[in-house]
């Protein structure tokens, strides 16, 4: 039984590699088809990787758009040292770094998020957040509650980096250790040691955000949050 299962998986992972290889060769040969799928694949995770990264949805937006941009100029240059994947949120992580440099360096004014805007075409007004709405959410968005998805999301803007984008990296996008060491440029033991620290940090922020509540995290992370790093 186990022998069937471990040949099951094989076969299902040199399937799964085939197709990512084909897919390359088509991205390579200049195919829109095969470009366009890739965006609609992953323009929406890495949107949300990186919403979460620079906390601006209309930075978040440039700079999925960047990252596509360098995907098709460099996917030419792509020889498969890792999965498609593992290197698109590379490129993804990279630009969030640059973009936050960018942001201490030049401190830009900030427009209100409130601030009333006005459409020159129509002559109607609405606020500034209300055209940074992204209408479609990610699996993990969807798979928890309105009121525990915005806790932890304001809990998880809190934690320090590097461990913010690990616990990003492995317990949202479910990326498995050896990818998220693969991305970040770390070894595993690092990766393991920031994801137990992050979930800690997580954790403590959630329970000092309920004064007066039991010490307990949201429903719905409990397993995530409670699980070591293995």
């Amino acid at each position: 039984m186990q022998a069937d299962l471990t040949m099951g998986n094989l076969a299902s992972a040199i399937a799964i590699r085939s197709e990512e290889a084909a897919l390359i060769a088509e991205l390579q040969a200049g195919s829109d088809e095969a470009f366009a799928w890739l965006i609609n694949h992953y323009h929406q995770p890495i949107f949300s990787l990186l919403a979460r990264m620079v906390h601006d949805r209309a930075d978040a937006a440039d700079l999925t758009q960047e990252v596509f941009v360098k995907v098709f100029r460099g996917v030419r240059h792509f020889h498969g040292e890792s999965s498609l994947r593992t290197w698109i949120y590379r490129i993804a992580l990279h630009e969030a770094s640059n973009q936050r440099r960018w942001w201490m360096r030049h401190k830009v004014q900030e427009v209100p998020i409130e601030q009333e805007m006005t459409s020159s075409d129509f002559g109607s007004s609405c606020k500034l957040k209300e055209t940074l709405i992204d209408p479609a959410e990610s699996p993990f968005e969807m798979a928890m509650h309105q009121q525990n998805r915005e806790i932890v999301e304001a809990a998880l803007s809190q934690v320090s980096e590097p461990f913010r984008t690990t616990l990003i990296l492995r317990d949202i996008e479910g990326f498995v250790y050896e990818e998220v060491a693969e991305i970040q440029g770390v070894n595993l033991g690092t990766v393991k040691s920031r994801l137990v620290r992050g979930r800690a940090l997580l954790r403590a922020i959630l329970m000092e955000s309920q004064p007066g509540r039991k010490k307990a995290t949201p429903a719905g992370i409990e397993i995530s949050l409670g699980e070591e790093a293995r």
